[in-house]
């Protein structure tokens, strides 16, 4: 539902139905013959005001489709999904000469194939290194570089107590 040029949600139930819409106190109030079924805090032109209980849970984000548009960024998302996470994470970070680094990784899949090829996408993705060169320095570690994890719990040792000196005891006596 439109209100001036902001956007509010509306009920799915109330969708072709005829309700009474009032700008109330900074609020939009949506009321039907049954009384008040939605209010709103009153938003600018131009911006939208949801409520997910209209929706019957959280509303999803819009994802845009990624619509390649040279042969190499076909060619590189034939990899599949990491590589389409990969190909978005690294144009959000402004990654130049982003087509040319694209075919320089479709090229790798050749000498160290693929499933070495996307495991090496995966690091690199972790590590937000979008150039051909980091991946190719991943794949020429190997697979057995160490897989970075969460730290676990604090470790519980009984140590023995010790005599505690001041720092001063340490201090290097002055040569002369």
């Amino acid at each position: 539902m439109r209100f001036g040029s902001a956007r509010y949600s509306v009920p799915q139930q109330l969708v072709g139905k005829q309700v009474e819409v009032l700008a109330l106190g900074g609020e939009v109030v949506i009321s039907d013959d049954r009384g008040e079924v939605a209010r709103h805090p009153l938003v600018a032109p131009g911006e939208v005001s949801l409520q997910d209980a209209h929706y019957g849970g959280p509303a999803r984000p819009p994802a845009r489709a990624v619509r390649p548009r040279s042969g190499s960024e076909r060619a590189f998302l034939a990899l599949g999904p990491i590589a389409e996470q990969y190909l978005r994470a690294a144009a959000a970070a402004g990654t130049e000469r982003l087509a040319s680094e694209l075919a320089a990784i479709v090229g790798l899949e050749s000498a160290y194939g693929r499933e070495r090829l996307l495991a090496a996408l995966e690091r690199a993705l972790a590590f937000r290194r979008f150039k051909a060169a980091d991946v190719r320095a991943i794949l020429e570690a190997g697979p057995s570089l160490p897989r970075p994890r969460p730290a676990g719990p604090p470790l519980r040792l009984n140590l023995p107590q010790v005599e505690r000196r001041p720092l001063s005891a340490y201090a290097l006596e002055a040569v002369q």
